[in-house]
């Protein structure tokens, strides 16, 4: 799995980004593999959700769901 960490989740992210869009705008979906967990309104809420499904081993992706990803510069 190494060198392939998360492009499996990223894929079904960007696979129903539009869908999700009408209907979870602005919240954080949870994605192991090709499941989606659920969507939640915080972060923090979100992660914890993953952590008993992905395990400690296995990576999951928490995301936010916006039409583009926002930018973040660091000085």
């Amino acid at each position: 799995m190494e060198g392939k960490s998360l492009q499996e989740e990223l894929r079904v992210f960007e696979q129903h980004r539009s869908e999700w869009l009408r209907s979870h705008r602005g919240e954080f979906v949870v994605i192991v593999g090709e499941r989606v967990i659920g969507f939640y309104s915080d972060y923090e809420s979100a992660f914890k959700a993953g952590l008993p499904e992905a395990g400690l081993r296995n990576s999951f992706l928490v995301k936010q769901v916006w039409a583009e990803d926002p930018v973040y510069s660091i000085y």
